[in-house]
């Protein structure tokens, strides 16, 4: 399969390039138990569902530090951040987590189906610590705005266990290959540990400890720029942390995993908007509305008749499909895409702005909004689950995601879904 349509990317020789660095990090001993009771998504995709489960698993699940139960009776003295610390503390203490000998870089391999379209994928992957950059030097971009509340969770925690059990998902670009040809090549040997998520992804890890590969590896990855995929609250945690802390060792990096933005196992899902409980709203003057706005409007009988209109070349076009509730056909709603602009930018302003009357505060807000993954998950939602809308769109291009990224601008809300997601303590890099 090719990989992602992206383009290549000139850099100002005076910009800063990517420092990267192999680790002593702490992993779960066999005395733990297996990782599959262990591990867990990353802390802002645990539902109360999951978390529940997770505690169920193991005592030593790593829920408890990522996002443990909070209590009524919580206090200064006994909240959640102080029981992630104690945790922390025990597991260190006992052997449940040990640390590894010597300075290792891992391969992380993540073997997946895809959502949308069935394909068995993998994506390779280097786990490693980068150094914790401003923005204003070059070298770390993001595509994502983010909110204060998010951050100043991490913050606490961080505070209180000086430790990270998630990853920053960093993407660079190498149309080479030659980081990833290393990776396959550690994959070659048994791995130090592998499991099924809770979307039957296989995770699997090895480490690169030989020094020669490490020094390989940092050479080949201190030319990049870094791209923040997933874990933009988090890199601006550590942000934080580094600037309260600027005599912590340790202080100034944080755990990541890099991907090549060129790897055909790369893949972003689309996120749909589903609007409800929007007063006024009246679907038989929405195609009125959506009109006004510049669409051209025209019924489509099913979803497969939206794809097929998607896979069909539109450049210069943006293609939105609109199920409403109590309507059997879905819309398509064909715009101009202006040169250099997102389709969710145009989505954003131009029909839940103009057309719905959704202001940009409302959306950063999630007043009416939901965002669901999947087409028939989303259509669902307007049959069955009493939405008044759903707005149907095309998964971000990558190309798009660094041509954004990489001029210094930021993307609408929700506008990238990468999976499957990096779990959380596989490895803990405690500063």
């Amino acid at each position: 399969m090719d990989a992602p349509a992206c383009p290549r990317f000139r850099y100002p020789v005076s910009f800063h390039m990517a420092t990267i660095f192999p680790f002593r990090a702490w992993r779960y001993s066999p005395e733990a138990g297996p990782l599959d009771l262990l591990a867990t998504q990353p802390y802002d995709k645990i539902t109360p569902a999951m978390q529940a489960r997770y505690l169920e698993l193991s005592p030593y699940n790593a829920v408890r530090v990522v996002l443990g139960p909070r209590s009524p009776a919580d206090s200064a003295a006994d909240n959640v951040y102080t029981r992630a610390r104690r945790f922390l503390d025990e597991w260190t203490s006992s052997g449940v987590l040990i640390q590894e000998p010597e300075p290792c870089f891992y391969a992380y391999f993540q073997e997946f189906t895809d959502p949308d379209s069935g394909e068995r994928l993998v994506r390779q992957a280097l786990v490693g610590l980068g150094a914790v950059e401003d923005y204003s030097e070059g070298v770390v971009h993001r595509h994502e705005q983010t909110l204060s509340g998010p951050k100043q969770d991490r913050l606490e925690l961080l505070r209180h266990c000086r430790a990270h059990f998630g990853h920053i998902f960093m993407l660079y670009p190498d149309q080479t290959g030659a980081v990833d040809a290393l990776l396959a090549e550690a994959a070659q040997a048994p791995p130090d540990a592998s499991l099924l998520d809770d979307y039957q992804a296989r995770h699997t890890l090895w480490r690169i400890a030989d020094p020669d590969q490490v020094a390989r590896i940092q050479q080949l990855m201190a030319g990049m720029k870094l791209l923040i995929a997933d874990g933009h609250h988090r890199y601006e945690t550590a942000l934080a942390f580094r600037r309260e802390n600027p005599e912590l060792a340790g202080a100034d990096r944080v755990m990541m995993t890099f991907v090549n933005m060129y790897s055909p196992g790369l893949r972003i899902l689309a996120t749909h908007r589903v609007v409800r409980s929007l007063a006024g709203f009246q679907t038989e003057g929405f195609a009125r509305r959506a009109s006004e706005a510049g669409f051209r409007v025209r019924p489509l009988t099913a979803l497969d008749a939206l794809r097929a209109a998607w896979a069909e070349p539109h450049p210069g076009r943006v293609l939105i499909g609109a199920a409403l509730a109590g309507a059997e056909t879905i819309l398509l709603l064909e715009g101009e895409l202006p040169a250099g602009e997102l389709h969710l930018k145009v989505l954003h302003e131009r029909l839940l702005g103009d057309a719905l009357g959704i202001s940009e505060q409302a959306v950063r807000e999630e007043k009416h909004i939901r965002y669901v993954r999947g087409l028939d998950a989303a259509l669902s939602e307007v049959r069955e689950g009493g939405a008044q809308i759903a707005l149907l769109v095309e998964p971000a291009p990558i190309g798009e995601v660094a041509r954004v990224a990489f001029s210094g601008r930021v993307m609408p809300q929700k506008s990238t879904d990468f999976y499957p997601k990096l779990l959380s303590g596989l490895t803990v890099y405690r500063l």
